[in-house]
């Protein structure tokens, strides 16, 4: 299955073709670019009103947002499941509470394949991308993937990624959704 077009970038797709061609498509070709980050001092209720307004299920956590070095990722589902599950719904909860803290990362100059690599090593959806010095400068999805491959390929993906591993009881689940 080839794309013409990403709906939500209107950027030209065609992993396999470029496979076809011999090279390999960057994460910089795929990555969203414009993307909205909390700081670990934010609220989680702003964390939830960024996600909602931007229609995202993760944003980076950064040291701040104008110089944007990464220091994890919250998902909505960090939210839901380590702190409204758990009754801690003061006001006051902070991103730094449910964070993924040192969540796995690729640079833009990397391969997709690489990138989708550790999607797959680590159970993880969403993947930051960080320049040389550690600055968020994009985020990969899934679904960016997806637009731009076959659906074989985006299958064996997704299985990886959602395959259930079992863990020591106790053991905290690392941000994957």
């Amino acid at each position: 299955m080839e794309a013409s077009a990403s709906p939500r970038r209107g950027v030209p797709v065609g992993r396999a073709t470029a496979r076809a061609k011999g090279g390999l498509m960057k994460v910089q070709d795929i990555m969203s670019k414009t993307l909205s980050c909390c700081a670990a001092t934010d609220t989680l209720q702003k964390a939830a009103q960024l996600m909602k307004e931007h229609d995202v299920g993760a944003i980076p956590v950064v040291n701040d947002c104008d110089e944007r070095k990464l220091l994890g990722i919250i998902t909505d589902r960090d939210i839901c499941m380590k702190v409204v599950a758990q009754g801690d719904l003061t006001s006051t909860a902070r991103a730094s509470e449910a964070m993924t803290s040192a969540p796995a990362t690729c640079r833009p100059d990397e391969s997709i394949e690489g990138c989708e690599s550790l999607m797959k090593r680590h159970q993880v959806r969403r993947i930051p991308v960080v320049d040389s010095s550690g600055v968020c400068v994009g985020i990969v999805s899934q679904a960016d993937i997806a637009l731009r491959d076959t659906p074989e390929h985006i299958k064996d993906t997704l299985a990886a990624v959602s395959q259930h591993r079992a863990r020591p009881q106790g053991q905290a689940v690392a941000a994957s959704a």
